[in-house]
């Protein structure tokens, strides 16, 4: 799972998030179950947990190839990591140039 964030100060208030599940994850039916359990799993974290994400973010979540195969469970663990991850990110200040 990789995930990209960018929080804007001219965006909407609500954080939006958007998937990206290519050819690679496999056929259509599979591509679209994998679609169906990433939106369930961020729904989910966005509702339990109110600083999921910043307000303003938006998050870009793309699934890998392994994502057709692994557990509802296991997306859920990988995204929430991920967008931890990507968050602590944006939150910390940008490196100086030398």
């Amino acid at each position: 799972m990789v995930v990209h964030l960018l929080v804007d100060d001219e965006g909407a208030e609500t954080p939006q998030v958007g998937f990206v599940v290519s050819k690679a994850v496999g056929n259509a039916v599979q591509r679209n179950l994998v679609k169906r359990r990433l939106r369930a799993v961020v729904r989910s974290l966005l509702t339990d947990s109110p600083d999921g994400l910043p307000s303003r973010a938006r998050a870009v979540v793309r699934a890998l190839p392994a994502s057709s195969t692994a557990t509802y469970a296991e997306l859920s663990q990988d995204v929430s990591g991920a967008l931890a991850k990507a968050t602590r990110r944006a939150a910390a200040p940008a490196p100086r140039p030398a």
